[in-house]
């Protein structure tokens, strides 16, 4: 399990992922080379990691589909592992269900994501069944899910600048270059990289990278994250829910669920049900605390499904072991064409 100095680590880096050791150790009261030490450790565990994730606009220009896949008995494993090379499959849970996966796709649009769903998927050996929900609006995404390690001493000192994402500049005049490509696969396997060891890599100036790095930030393209291995964190259940709200409420009940601190996903679907929330929770038994509070709070929600995840094979790109842990990185590439860019 994680020591709470380690917790206190993670909601740090939360906070300011790519805060200076020295930044961090002062909030912590340890020095410098005591955290760098100690994330170190950790990383190399594969314990705690920093990587990216869509900013807030990038939506605005992808399309992002959760997708339920059946497979022949037995062959979850052998079909997950398959997909965990997939750089457009960005996460998979294994669930309750033995022999379906919950996978997140994310592609460039949607012509992209029918070519995955309807063509790449169907190729894959014992995949029996896909469902695909698109999502029409992402109210929050896990990269803003923080645990509760810091007095808020501590989180006032470190509290992240605001996005302030200039919508005017990112609606549509994003473009994505192919050193842009490049730098994000970069950041994925290392959100701390420094700008130099960035630029090196792309045969450019420090300058020139820290100035794209910020503008991506600015535009609201680009997020940084820390993740953990949840379950040696204390959260070891994850929880899908499938509602249905009126259209009329949607926005308001998807815009107040994600202030609660144990929602990591929640959006807008086609299909059937209209919402899907995830949480992170401490128990089994918080999956229907959290069920009946939010149908005590917004009476016009329904709870149609609950899913919950045995266990978590991808996220966001990274492969994880049965505890959680980092064991390698697949960078998600959403702007390949399905089935043309190189499995990880």
């Amino acid at each position: 399990m994680l020591s709470e100095g380690d917790l206190e680590l993670v909601h740090a880096l939360q906070l300011r992922p790519r805060a200076s050791w020295t930044e961090l150790g002062r909030t912590l009261d340890v020095d410098a080379v005591t955290v760098a030490r100690r994330f170190s450790r950790l990383t190399d565990r594969g314990e705690a990691w920093v990587s990216v994730s869509p900013g807030p606009r990038l939506f605005d220009h992808l399309c992002v589909a959760f997708v339920e896949i059946d497979c022949t008995a037995g062959a979850a494993a052998a079909v997950s592992g398959t997909l965990s090379r997939h750089p457009h499959t960005v996460t998979i849970e294994r669930s309750a269900d033995t022999h379906r996966l919950l996978a997140t796709v994310a592609t460039a649009d949607v012509a992209a994501t029918a070519h995955y769903t309807l063509d790449v998927l169907s190729a894959v050996p014992h995949i029996t069944a896909a469902r695909t929900r698109i999502v029409t609006h992402m109210f929050t995404e896990g990269g803003r899910w923080q645990i509760d390690a810091l007095d808020s001493e501590q989180r006032t000192r470190l509290a992240p600048t605001p996005d302030g994402a200039d919508t005017d500049r990112a609606r549509g005049r994003l473009h994505i270059t192919s050193r842009d490509r490049t730098l994000l696969r970069l950041l994925s396997q290392d959100g701390r990289s420094s700008y130099q060891a960035l630029a090196e890599a792309l045969d450019t100036t420090a300058y020139t990278v820290r100035r794209r790095i910020d503008e991506l930030t600015r535009l609201g393209l680009l997020r940084f994250r820390c993740d953990f291995a949840r379950p040696l964190g204390g959260w070891p259940v994850a929880v899908t829910f499938w509602a249905t709200a009126p259209v009329k409420e949607l926005s308001a009940i998807g815009h107040a669920l994600v202030r609660l601190p144990q929602v990591r996903n929640c959006a807008a679907v086609t299909g059937n049900h209209n919402l899907v929330v995830q949480a992170a929770l401490h128990s089994v038994s918080d999956v229907l605390r959290l069920e009946t509070r939010l149908t005590d709070t917004h009476p016009g929600l329904t709870v149609t499904d609950r899913t919950m995840t045995l266990r978590h094979d991808k996220l966001l790109g990274r492969i994880l072991d049965p505890h959680g842990r980092s064991i390698g990185v697949v960078p998600p590439d959403v702007w390949c064409a399905p089935g043309t860019c190189a499995p990880g």
